[in-house]
């Protein structure tokens, strides 16, 4: 037998068989380097295939290509696959009034806050600003996933995810605040699976989804997205930016918990004032008889608790003390707001959530009607060959699952029952 050679080509352009198909779709997604060196982009795409066997993937592969072929699209269904973000160099901003060399890291740095980061990175979500690692936006920053980083920063220069963990400083995942970023630097070959996201925020109590900013293909995005990306997880470091400053438009410094023990029982500081002065602005003012003081009271401990249930948090989550969670999302502003007396803490004057009980195999009440009457109103009906009813079936059950997965919630977060939090959302 023959041993095949090594060879390097384009896949025919208008053939339509499985092989040919394949290979285009390889050849359209693989790095573009040139000596090993991320910002060299103008390297030709090639292809190199690889056979052994005799086996050869060709236009005469037939049925056993096709099939692995359409079983490969549904594994890449479930999860977003490796970021294919190729990314120029370090340099200034293009065309933009600015020139001479990029500012190192360790000299002062341009400060910024929270909410100017995020608005940042909206603008180009909102503009739909194309993936292209050697084009610029009209800001002077490059089309990639870390031109993307260096204008939510404001850097005044064109980074990569080689020296951006330089602007910033190493953090826990657990303290991540929006405006922060997730990075994975392939040190190994930084073409592939290098990758760098905005955090703007946890999308549920678990912390095991967020809301990131991106710049990948085909265009900048904001989408929910699994702790700390859909490939390579475990690799991406957590960085703050060493010049975030706090100030109308941002918390900056100033979100750092101050301690548990600061507050409850006996407790008499300026960090209780604070607390109940960001409370009364979440909706708890009718908890203050007298407005926020530094002495710890009842008043807090309430207005606290309605914070914590409004989040859809229950036992001890809920339990009145502030942690670094309830801190973060009141200095924030990011989390929901206490709803007013009489509303049983659902948005929009919708009723409480009734509880577990009444939503489970042989129970029949008006609260699952109203339930399955909510999910055929949001879209999410399609379970139901009849009705929805007053009695439980397994068609709310797959329902429901189907909400709480559009929420991004998996395992147990998404076994079809509601919960207060899937009642909340459901309701909103």
């Amino acid at each position: 037998m023959t041993v095949p050679v090594f060879e390097e080509y384009e896949p025919t352009a208008d053939c339509g068989c499985p092989g040919c198909a394949q290979r285009r779709r390889t050849a359209a997604t693989l790095p573009l380097r040139l000596g090993g060196h991320p910002a060299a982009h103008g390297a030709r795409r090639a292809l190199v295939l690889v056979t052994a066997a005799g086996v050869v993937l060709s236009c005469g592969a037939g049925e056993a290509a096709a099939t692995a072929v359409e079983r490969d699209a549904r594994a890449g269904a479930e999860a977003d696959p490796q970021p294919v973000t190729p990314q120029g160099p370090v340099g200034p901003l293009y065309n933009s009034g600015t020139s001479g060399p990029p500012s190192a890291p360790g000299t002062a740095q341009r400060t910024t806050t929270r909410t100017e980061i995020i608005t940042r990175a909206k603008k180009w979500v909102t503009a739909k600003v194309p993936y292209d690692m050697g084009a610029y936006w009209s800001d002077g920053y490059r089309q990639d996933c870390s031109g993307f980083v260096s204008m939510a920063w404001n850097l005044g220069t064109n980074e990569w995810t080689g020296s951006l963990a330089a602007f910033g400083t190493k953090i826990a995942r657990e303290d991540l605040e929006p405006g922060d970023i997730l990075l994975f630097h392939n040190l190994a070959d930084p073409a592939v699976g290098s990758h760098v996201t905005v955090f703007g925020g946890w999308t549920d109590h678990t912390h095991s989804h967020y809301l990131a900013y991106e710049q990948t293909r085909p265009n900048a995005r904001q989408a929910t997205t699994r702790m700390a990306y859909w490939s390579n997880s475990s690799k991406y470091v957590a960085y703050r930016y060493k010049g975030i400053v706090s100030g109308a438009s941002g918390s900056g410094s100033a979100t750092a918990f101050p301690g548990a023990g600061k507050f409850g029982p006996g407790a008499n500081n300026a960090h209780v004032t604070r607390l109940g002065q960001l409370l009364i602005a979440q909706g708890g003012k009718r908890f203050y008889k007298q407005g926020a003081g530094p002495r710890w009271s009842d008043a807090d401990k309430r207005a606290t608790q309605a914070f914590q249930l409004a989040q859809g948090w229950k036992g001890k989550e809920a339990d009145g003390v502030p942690g670094p969670h309830t801190w973060r999302l009141l200095v924030g502003g990011t989390g929901r707001k206490i709803p007013a007396a009489g509303t049983g803490g659902s948005p929009s004057g919708a009723a409480a959530y009734p509880g577990k009980s009444f939503f489970a195999p042989g129970q029949s009440n008006s609260h699952v009607q109203k339930l399955g009457a909510q999910l055929v109103k949001r879209g999410y009906g399609t379970h139901y060959a009849t009705g929805p009813g007053p009695r439980w079936t397994e068609a709310d059950r797959r329902n429901v699952e189907g909400f709480q997965r559009a929420q991004g919630w998996r395992g147990r977060a998404a076994d079809g029952y509601p919960g207060p939090e899937t009642w909340r959302r459901l309701f909103a």
